[in-house]
């Protein structure tokens, strides 16, 4: 609260449980805020509460209570938003406390008090997704892979520690207590803050793309960049563009047999080709209130793969029962509803007079979802599982593409038969399981569809059938929650049987962390150039990601995942076609084993209790006798280890001076990349295992480390030297200016063909600036801050896109890379550049938003055209002149 708030007169007083608190009177502000969307009244409360006519301005309060005319201003209104608090995961959390401990080094050096930096507002870390999937189908699989976690991950685990100590504000959450969002809905969202007596909602940012997940409870949440992430930590405003906000009606009810995932999948692909991207989507109707908080929460969680940056649920009465079975004390709920209901942010879903103006509304109704999955490389490409087998089928000779892998006639009969661990044979096709995993905050938070899973598995299990031992089956729940009503409600035996044994607690197959598959299916696969799949119950199947070996990936509800494991095969009709046979020779088929809905409820309301809540996460922050014997360094500066390769003081503030630096032009340049569209922060940003042939490995070679200690990327994004040889590593990348798929491009004017890091390497060495060019959504996918440091870190200056995911595009400001946009129609192509050509950006000195700007080409077929710098507010011009938003924080910092 801002001591010179020009809005104290709003400033009110209620009693709650027999103590007094102050609150922001909202709704006093007039009739318009009666007509605002609730996600909107929660960035207006922000405003007021922290309004001091410095980073948050009267303006931005009007402008916000104006919304109704100003969504509409073709410019865009900017306005500031203060969160409540930030939430990060390890893989993103780690280069994050990387850089405050650079940040406070740095201030040493220029003498200041480094003790300056630390979070001002709280700042959760959950350690989630350092764990993969090495061991499955193993009752001790738990054990070995969290053994196999901190033999990997014991220094960056160590630094964290040191993190949690060194930094006020700052809570960790050890690794094997689950998946952030899961953690963040059930234990840490506070709903409403009663920080020193003054209530206001809950509201963060977070180092991940699906933060959102809290939307469905009730609370505004999105995912920003680490380096946004790290500002709003050190008490910046987040400056935005004021959202248009999507009205989304639902009516009726779901069918006994569809789950949350059919419905979020379908929403995914009708907001997909709506176009929501940089919008709110707001649920209303009668049919929202037919939603559980864990179904809610689950169609939040796939609020990036639809594009928006919000998918609000208000909160109502499930809310707040929710609350009572996530075992929220009694005072803490009565505050939270008596203070939605004064400040009129409570929702009553069946009453339409509470239905607020909406820049556009659709319509959704629920009992028109049928059972579904998403894929084969995208998670908006929705299939309905009665067209699953030839909707795949047809994928396989379509033109490659993202429904396509343009195989010709006579390669669609290719297989391959192996010898397993068990002494059989077992033969692979196009379309052949060989992953499965029940995994990813999106399905393991919702009791229904992990109960119906566990029920599907008993009645499969009590059939006779049985999954194929060479697929790699799992179950990583979301926290210890999920393990304990499995076992409470007696389904955990049959999910075992079916090789869904837990592997561990985290972000596993979904982010790539897999583990290995077979020697011998991996060497079937490549030999006969087979189109196997993966089966998860995630919410990113983009190619590469899964596993270098899944060419397909599907996502599908946990009880799909079992069923196409027991298939074995996606291309079959499991609507007709059988899974198997019983004992006595009779079929069965997927409608035999489907549990309804009513009965999943049923079970859902004898096991989830209150009880199971408290006793999982009254020592969640304990951690295991690891991470309790872990022994970490004391002091605010942190002693860099010259010698590390996992944790390295990044280049980021070398040679930084008190003084704002001149600008630099970029004259001359080379493409590094000529890129086409949907180019995603997967292709950009190193994940996944490191190929023992890159850079990447080369370098890890030469400080003595053997192949087995390489690890991966995601381990090791606390070193900078690591990351940038792993920067558009992916082995899906489509450069054009290689002949061929994978990290590689062509040095100009040479002609050498070789690795992306080696060649920026060279151009850096002769002094040649470098750009990259794309096509559309460039950078869509996670949030990952790498996606952003790394094209920093290899020398390039600018990237030319067509358009660009909303995150990506603030993280390359906020590392000073230049975001630059075709014109409406024009194109690489169009344009007929061919990324050989030498190009020079002219930059003003004193840019404005959103200012066009010419590129001069030489050796090209225009000799110039003109493109939007994407500097969208004020804010970014500022971080831009200091050469990113670090700089700028520690001038700043300075400079107070």
């Amino acid at each position: 609260m801002a001591s010179n708030n020009p809005y104290k007169h709003l400033l009110k007083s209620v009693e709650i449980n027999g103590k007094s608190y102050d609150y922001y009177d909202i709704a006093a502000l007039g009739p318009k805020y009666a007509r605002l969307p609730y996600s909107i009244r929660v960035l207006l409360e922000s405003c007021v509460r922290n309004c001091d006519n410095f980073q948050v301005r009267e303006q931005d309060v009007t402008n916000v209570l104006d919304w109704e005319q100003k969504q509409h201003d073709e410019a865009g209104v900017e306005i500031a938003f203060k969160p409540a608090r930030v939430i990060l995961q390890d893989l993103t959390g780690v280069p994050a406390v990387v850089d405050l401990a650079a940040m406070r080094h740095a201030v040493h050096l220029l003498g200041g008090d480094p003790d300056r930096i630390n979070p001002t507002c709280p700042a959760d870390l959950v350690i989630d997704h350092s764990v993969q999937v090495d061991h499955a189908r193993d009752p001790d699989a738990l054990n070995k892979n969290q053994e196999l976690e901190f033999i990997r991950n014991k220094e960056r685990f160590q630094f964290l520690k040191w993190g949690a100590k060194a930094f006020d504000n700052m809570t960790i959450v050890p690794p094997g207590s689950g998946i952030v969002h899961q953690v963040n809905l059930e234990y840490l969202a506070r709903v409403v803050f009663s920080d020193k007596q003054l209530l206001f909602p809950d509201s963060l940012v977070g180092t991940d793309s699906h933060t959102t997940m809290l939307n469905g409870l009730g609370v505004v949440a999105w995912g920003v960049g680490g380096i946004e992430a790290e500002a709003v930590m050190l008490g910046q405003a987040i400056s935005m563009l004021l959202p248009q906000v999507v009205g989304f009606k639902l009516t009726g009810e779901l069918s006994q047999l569809a789950t949350s995932t059919d419905l979020v999948l379908t929403i995914t692909k009708q907001l997909r080709s709506l176009g929501v991207v940089g919008k709110f989507v707001e649920f209303f109707g009668p049919g929202a209130r037919q939603l559980s908080i864990a179904d809610r929460a689950t169609v939040a969680n796939m609020c990036p793969e639809f594009g928006a940056t919000v998918a609000f649920f208000p909160i109502d009465e499930t809310s707040l029962q929710y609350l009572v079975q996530t075992n929220r004390s009694a005072e803490k709920i009565a505050l939270i509803e008596k203070y939605l209901r004064l400040t009129k942010q409570f929702r009553n879903y069946d009453d339409e007079l509470e239905d607020p103006v909406f820049s556009q509304v659709v319509e959704l109704d629920l009992s028109t979802v049928v059972t579904s999955v998403s894929g084969p490389k995208r998670p908006q490409d929705r299939v309905s599982v009665v067209d699953m087998k030839q909707d795949f089928e047809s994928c396989l000779t379509n033109k490659v593409g993202f429904k396509g892998y343009g195989l010709t006639p006579a390669q669609l009969s290719a297989s391959g038969s192996f010898s397993f661990s068990d002494g059989r044979e077992y033969t692979l096709g196009h379309g052949s399981v060989v992953i499965a995993a029940i995994t990813s905050c999106t399905n393991t938070s919702n009791p229904s569809v992990m109960l119906g899973a566990g029920l599907l598995a008993k009645k499969a299990v009590e059939a006779g059938l049985r999954v194929a031992p060479y697929i790699k089956t799992s179950l990583s729940p979301g926290s210890g929650v999920v393990t304990y009503y499995l076992r409470e409600s007696g389904v955990t035996p049959y999910l075992e049987q079916l090789g869904f044994n837990i592997v561990g607690y985290g972000c596993m197959t979904c982010i790539g962390n897999s583990g290995p598959i077979d020697d011998n299916i991996a060497n079937t696969i490549e030999k006969n150039e087979l189109v196997c799949c993966g089966i998860l119950s995630g919410n990113r199947n983009f190619e590469g990601r899964i596993h270098p070996h899944t060419r397909a990936n599907y996502l599908a509800s946990p009880l799909l995942v079992i069923a196409y494991a027991l298939a074995g095969t996606v291309r079959i009709d499991l609507a007709t076609q059988p899974l198997g046979t019983r004992p006595d020779g009779s079929k069965v088929f997927l409608a035999d084993i489907w549990p309804t809905r009513k009965e999943i409820q049923e079970v859902e309301r004898r096991h989830v209790i209150p009880r199971m809540f408290k006793e999982v996460y009254a020592k969640i922050e304990d951690g295991s006798p690891s991470w309790q014997a872990l022994q970490v360094a004391s002091g605010k500066l942190y002693q860099w280890d010259e010698q590390s390769t996992y944790i390295k003081r990044p280049p980021f503030f070398d040679g930084m001076t008190k003084e704002l630096p001149p600008p630099r032009p970029i004259a001359n340049a080379r493409c590094l990349l000529l890129l086409g569209d949907s180019v995603t922060t997967d292709h950009v940003s190193p994940a996944g295992s490191i190929a023992r042939a890159s850079p990447a490995a080369r370098h890890l070679a030469s400080r003595g480390l053997t192949p087995r200690e390489f690890n991966s990327y995601g381990s090791r994004r606390g070193n900078d030297a690591v990351m940038v040889r792993g920067t558009f590593a992916n082995i899906r990348l489509v450069n054009k200016l290689s002949d061929a798929p994978g990290p590689q491009t062509r040095h100009l004017p040479s002609g050498d063909k070789m690795d992306i890091f080696d060649a920026a390497e060279r151009y850096a060495a002769e002094g040649v600036p470098l750009i990259a060019i794309a096509g559309k959504d460039y950078g869509s996918g996670s949030s990952r801050d790498w996606a952003a440091k790394g094209p920093m870190l290899l020398g390039i200056r600018c990237v030319i896109a067509e358009s660009f995911e909303r995150i990506h595009r603030s993280n390359l400001v906020g590392m000073g890379v230049v975001p630059l946009q075709f014109l409406p129609g024009q194109s690489a192509a169009s344009l007929g550049l061919t990324g050989e050509e030498v190009y020079t950006v002219e930059i003003p000195e004193a840019p404005r938003t959103l200012e066009l700007v010419t590129v001069k080409v030489s050796g090209g077929a225009v000799p110039s055209f003109q493109v939007t710098a994407r500097f969208d507010t004020e804010v970014d011009l500022t971080y831009y002149r200091h050469g990113g938003i670090l700089n700028y924080m520690i001038r700043k910092m300075i400079q107070e």
